[in-house]
């Protein structure tokens, strides 16, 4: 029998996106780290395990050494939703099978995988279950199935679950394996589960094939927390569950209590922590019991970091598709839930902690809200017709309308999965719907994206920790750690990885422009400076030639420069 102390591991990181786990970079999910810890606990010395994302095996060649040689490969993997990724590339099926044709050890593949796999990563398409060449799929845990064969000799396992006393363990014991990740320390999230599972059943999500909801309790999550942040972690996000808002409760119902011992706990262990953000909140929990999920979003707000997004599965304002998908919320609850929370956490830093929301208009504090609703529409569905689209836009018109903020609108065709209902329906409707999909995507980002970026994060909106992470167009694009961080082009080519303040001069659909913060007027180029509101060509051309100058008064603009630049000392300005 193989001695688990003798034994070398290779973990292969091909990233996740499920409906209520993200592990795509600059993110890494609980798979890998879960199943590093699981061997641990079997008796793999940690020495013996390597980690490599699927990105870096695309960029060094040397590395598939690791793959051929391990004794034992471990991926981890698998889309279940559609996306676009800045950070990193998933790994595509063939991808997947070449690392089963290298590896010269016994091989293991688990995580969303499991589900099914497809042609490529994408919506509109249907999948299948598929080994792609593993000597052993996990339908069940990957990190249970790591444990079990490597105390089994390499032998086989058991499909299973892991229990929370084993998660603990092995969430602790796996944390050393962050630090291997190319992106730490500095531009790296961790995905932390509180639950998996779902009371509900909507067509199309593989959530409910976890069952109903089983949570941890708060003592696990900080304990992980505190692992995490040993090994140099100081961004989190609250992002494996189907709904924060029903954490430690039977399921369904709100449990503010529970919520101030979690998110008080993580404070606690983690006081210097950067960011501290959640995904999935149900909006049928926060209009179902309105004060206790008002307590509870109150909690959040208060522990969270600005620019939280609470991501609301409305999925189809069409009250068709909901019926014929089971979806478990209206678009009058859903509306009811999005002003619930922009009044509860819509308030900005700088208010005080008795501020209500929705906080907009030019008296408001220069930082992102504390949390805001985000919508998720999906297309495709059962019942799906040309009204549908129509339905969807009227809702996010009646939200601008009203004077609410929406962090973001999130729109993707469905992917259909065997074990959902949506396997009979399958991609056919999509594609059958696919050119109207296109231009009411085109017509959302126009008509509400814009102007609603624009209402919460207008000029002047302050951004800290701006990573830069690519060059594009003559500009350099960086985001902030967090969910669904707004993407910011600024003027010029930067350094990439540095860290850096900016303040938001303009808008795109989902984009925003910025520029450094402060801005010094003595040493800011051309382009920089024109790209200040009321500023144009002419207006910065004047300013060069002018300078130095001794305050933001002098330069003699009319614009409010003040909320962009200051002015350093002119030593060495041109």
């Amino acid at each position: 029998m193989t001695d688990p102390a003798d034994l070398s591991v290779t973990i292969v990181d091909g990233y996740v996106d499920e409906p209520a786990h993200f592990g795509v970079p600059p993110y890494v999910s609980t798979y890998p780290r879960y199943t590093a810890g699981a061997l641990v606990d079997a008796g793999v010395p940690s020495e013996n395990i390597t980690y490599h994302t699927i990105d870096e095996l695309r960029d060094d060649r040397h590395k598939w050494r690791d793959v051929e040689e391990a004794d034992l490969l471990c991926y981890t993997g698998g889309m279940t939703v559609p996306g676009k990724y800045v950070g990193g590339t998933p790994a595509e099926p063939d991808e997947v099978r070449e690392l089963a044709w290298t590896a010269d050890g016994t091989s293991l593949m688990g995580g969303p995988v499991r589900f099914g796999v497809g042609d490529a990563n994408e919506g509109a398409s249907e999948t299948e279950r598929d080994d792609l060449d593993f000597d052993f799929l996990a339908m069940a845990d990957v990190e249970a199935a790591a444990y079990d064969i490597v105390s089994n000799g390499l032998e086989g396992f058991e499909d299973r679950y892991r229990g929370v006393p084993e998660e603990t363990r092995w969430a602790r014991k796996g944390a050393f394996i962050v630090e291997q990740h190319p992106n730490h320390p500095d531009y790296l999230i961790a995905e932390l589960e509180t639950s998996r599972g779902c009371p509900y059943r909507c067509s199309f999500c593989t959530e409910p094939m976890y069952g109903d909801p089983d949570f941890r309790p708060p003592e696990s999550v900080v304990d992980e927390v505190d692992a995490l942040s040993d090994r140099g972690v100081q961004h989190f996000r609250l992002g494996r569950q189907a709904d924060i808002l029903a954490y430690g409760g039977d399921g369904e119902a709100p449990n503010p209590d529970a919520l101030r011992d979690l998110y008080g706990g993580i404070r606690e262990v983690a006081p210097d922590l950067e960011t501290l953000h959640l995904d999935n909140m149900n909006p049928i929990t926060v209009v179902k019991w309105p004060e206790k999920a008002r307590e509870g979003i109150r909690v959040i707000a208060e522990h969270n970091t600005p620019g939280d997004t609470a991501a609301f599965g409305l999925e189809s304002a069409d009250p068709l598709v909901q019926e014929e998908n089971n979806l478990n919320v209206s678009a009058e609850e859903c509306f009811e839930a999005v002003k619930i929370v922009n009044e509860e956490a819509g308030w900005r830093p700088g208010e005080g902690s008795d501020a209500t929301g929705p906080s907009t208009g030019d008296d408001a504090p220069n930082r992102l809200p504390k949390l805001l609703p985000g919508i998720n529409l999906v297309h495709g569905l059962k019942g799906e017709r040309k009204e549908t689209f129509e339905h969807n836009r009227q809702f996010l018109q009646r939200v601008y309308d009203e004077g609410l903020m929406l962090r973001r609108v999130n729109i993707r065709q469905v992917m259909a999965f065997e074990g959902t209902d949506m396997a009979e329906t399958g991609a056919e409707l999509a594609q059958d719907h696919k050119q109207q999909f296109k231009q009411y995507k085109q017509e959302v980002r126009e008509e509400i994206d814009n102007p609603m970026l624009q209402r919460v994060a207008p000029p002047g909106t302050v951004l800290p920790d701006v990573t830069l992470e690519y060059h594009q167009d003559g500009k350099t694009f960086g985001r902030q750690l967090g969910t669904y961080p707004l993407l910011v082009g600024i003027p010029g080519k930067r350094e990439l990885g540095r860290t850096i303040d900016v303040s938001i001069v303009g808008h795109g659909y989902r984009s925003v422009t910025g520029v450094p913060y402060p801005l010094d007027v003595n040493s800011a180029s051309m382009d920089e400076l024109r790209a200040i509101p009321g500023v144009g060509r002419s207006s910065a051309g004047d300013i060069v030639v002018n300078r130095p100058y001794e305050s933001t008064a002098e330069v003699g603009v009319d614009a409010d420069l003040g909320k962009f630049a200051t002015v350093r000392s002119p030593e060495g300005a041109d």
